[in-house]
């Protein structure tokens, strides 16, 4: 499945936009990445999604986890 499939998936399924999923996951993906517990655990975590930037794109994170999924 492309990633353009997914994300029109996405939107038909919550009456929204392509760009306004691209826009959320983006929101709280910046959410996620800039309000980190200081706990080591979460940010361990995070650092697992490969990314180029400080905060993994929408893409970047869909890939990772369709690759975690597949490796279970």
């Amino acid at each position: 499945m492309s990633m353009r499939s997914i994300y029109r998936k996405i939107a038909k399924k919550h009456g929204v936009s392509v760009s306004e999923v691209k826009r959320d996951m983006q929101a709280a993906l910046d959410h996620a990445y800039t309000h980190t517990p200081d706990d080591g655990i979460t940010g361990a975590y995070q650092e697992q999604v490969p990314h180029k930037g400080e905060v993994p794109t929408p893409d970047e994170f869909i890939r990772y986890a369709v690759t975690k999924m597949k490796n279970k």
